[in-house]
């Protein structure tokens, strides 16, 4: 059997889930793999960079001009900004770049991959109906995730290659220098707590404590991403993609609680982003005790992501069995994964 030339592009690859999906990709070994994103990366083997600024149509265009032998498109970049409204413009002006910059001169082109997630289901506004299925209607705009999929879908039309759309829980996995991580949230403020003498307290709402909860471990999505872009069956279609089990807070914390060898004292409702915003002189301070590597407290976490998960005081899952029923049967057990994460972060001497 004679193999296929597969070359993609991993838009937004410094993150969590570009960089996850590049590590998959390289390790797979039959693809060459192009990372996109603003600060750019290390060429090695099969993997480039280029640094571009895809809300420069321009830039986008000059940068990416070299891309005729592309066959896929894997886009999972973000832009932050303070209102669900101010979100739209840049990320689907990113997408648009992108998919303008390369669709028309990659003619063996096959797949476009978009990175979406729960809040296609309004799932970041409030209760919404669980579990969540990829046939539900779309909510109230606005929503830039409907947006990016309706542009790809129209684009699409009369055009041989395919798109899809994925839709995780909260991604927990490692990104260097991304720390919007849950992982890394709970890893720094437990270890702060150890450092203060202090148990480990949850901080979320109340209710957040005994909510239902689901997680996608980051290796999980990436192979899922590749398995929908590179099957037929999976073609022009959104699928959701979770670990594959539930979770209680009220159960999993006493549980991380005792890998950092701490008590667990009784949740108290408070804001990450404000108690932590003092703690960068501890920060420093435990660098230097624990010989730990020289990493920027703003680096590390995300506190404010971490109010944000924590602050879901409603049932936050997905129907995942679409996926399966297209073939994919992988699944990962959320303790674990969380453990594997937290054994990762002490292997790379970013916590004691």
């Amino acid at each position: 059997m004679v193999e296929t030339y597969k070359k993609a592009v991993v838009v937004g690859a410094n993150g969590i889930i570009g960089g996850n999906l590049i590590a998959h990709l390289v390790e797979l070994g039959d693809w060459d793999v192009i990372g996109l994103s603003r600060r750019g990366g290390k060429t090695s083997g099969k993997l480039s960079h280029i640094a571009v600024d895809l809300l420069d149509p321009a830039d986008a265009k000059a940068k990416l001009s070299g891309l005729t032998d592309i066959t896929h498109i894997f886009y999972a970049a973000y832009q932050d900004r303070p209102s669900w409204a101010e979100l739209v413009a840049p990320n689907l002006a990113m997408l648009v770049n992108v998919v303008k910059a390369i669709e028309p001169i990659a003619p063996n082109l096959e797949h476009i991959s978009l990175m979406q997630g729960y809040k296609v289901y309004g799932a970041h506004l409030g209760p919404f109906k669980t579990p969540a299925r990829e046939s539900d209607a779309n909510h109230m705009p606005p929503e830039f995730n409907i947006d990016q999929q309706n542009f790809l879908e129209a684009a699409q039309k009369g055009k041989a290659w395919s798109w899809s759309a994925l839709r995780p829980s909260v991604v927990v996995g490692f990104a260097l220098g991304n720390p919007m991580n849950l992982a890394s949230v709970i890893a720094i403020y437990a270890f702060m707590s150890k450092e203060l003498g202090i148990p480990l307290r949850f901080p979320g709402k109340p209710g957040a404590y005994d909510s239902l909860l689901e997680m996608t471990d980051a290796g999980l999505l990436a192979r899922a991403t590749v398995f929908i872009a590179t099957n037929p069956q999976c073609s022009n279609q959104a699928f959701n993609i979770n670990n594959g089990d539930l979770f209680r807070w009220s159960e999993l914390w006493p549980k991380i609680a005792d890998y950092f060898e701490l008590e667990v004292a009784p949740p108290l409702p408070m804001s990450l982003n404000m108690i932590m915003a003092d703690k960068e002189e501890l920060w420093k301070q435990m660098i230097i005790k624990h010989d730990l590597l020289q990493t920027p407290y703003s680096d590390v976490s995300a506190w404010g992501f971490g109010d944000f998960v924590f602050g879901w005081d409603y049932d936050f899952f997905a129907d995942g069995t679409k996926l399966r029923r297209a073939g994919f049967h992988e699944y990962v057990d959320t303790e674990e994964m969380f453990i594997r994460v937290f054994n990762d972060l002490k292997t790379r001497k970013i916590i004691p």
